[in-house]
């Protein structure tokens, strides 16, 4: 684990959540308020240097929350926000982690829209909880250690094509 001292975030639900990135091989996710939660790449996994966790490949990844792995589905990422979203199941739960804009993505829990959050894929990670909904600490826990690892918001699908389209023109 990376040893630098990282100041906590300050989340307005959970107060102190602290993110360790190890490089591309680890990612931890940690509060007094919220459950444990690592993010771990097979070290023999070709990795992609634009993604924090270095792969959105299944087989190459384990999430566990409180030491107990979870079901992680992270979607290829290719032309649609869509395509970047990552599938959780926890404790009975459908966790969804989504492109809603440029900058955030959306995390809802068995199809309720939680809150944002916005991050490069770095340790820096902020999240902005809605006021309609109930928030657990493992929705925190996950939604960080998501954000983190995969960073947030992407294009939309007419941007992209507006972008290959004027870099295809000489």
């Amino acid at each position: 684990m990376n040893e630098k001292e990282r100041a906590p975030i300050e989340d307005t639900h959970f107060g102190a959540v602290t993110v360790r990135q190890d490089g591309q091989d680890r990612i931890a996710v940690d509060g007094e308020a919220i459950p444990r939660v690592t993010l771990e790449r097979d070290p023999a996994a070709e990795t992609d240097p634009h993604i924090a966790i270095g792969t959105r490949d299944p087989a190459h990844l384990t999430m566990r929350v409180d030491g107990v792995e979870v079901g992680l589905l992270p979607a290829k990422g290719r032309f649609s926000r869509h395509s970047y979203r990552v599938d959780v199941e926890y404790d009975g739960a459908a966790y969804r982690f989504v492109p809603d804009s440029i900058p955030s993505s959306r995390l809802t829990r068995d199809g309720r829209h939680l809150g944002d959050f916005s991050s490069d894929g770095d340790e820096t990670v902020l999240a902005e909880w809605r006021e309609d909904g109930e928030i657990r600490p493992a929705d925190a826990a996950i939604g960080y250690t998501l954000a983190s690892a995969f960073g947030t918001g992407a294009q939309p699908m007419w941007m992209m094509i507006v972008d290959g389209v004027s870099n295809a023109i000489p």
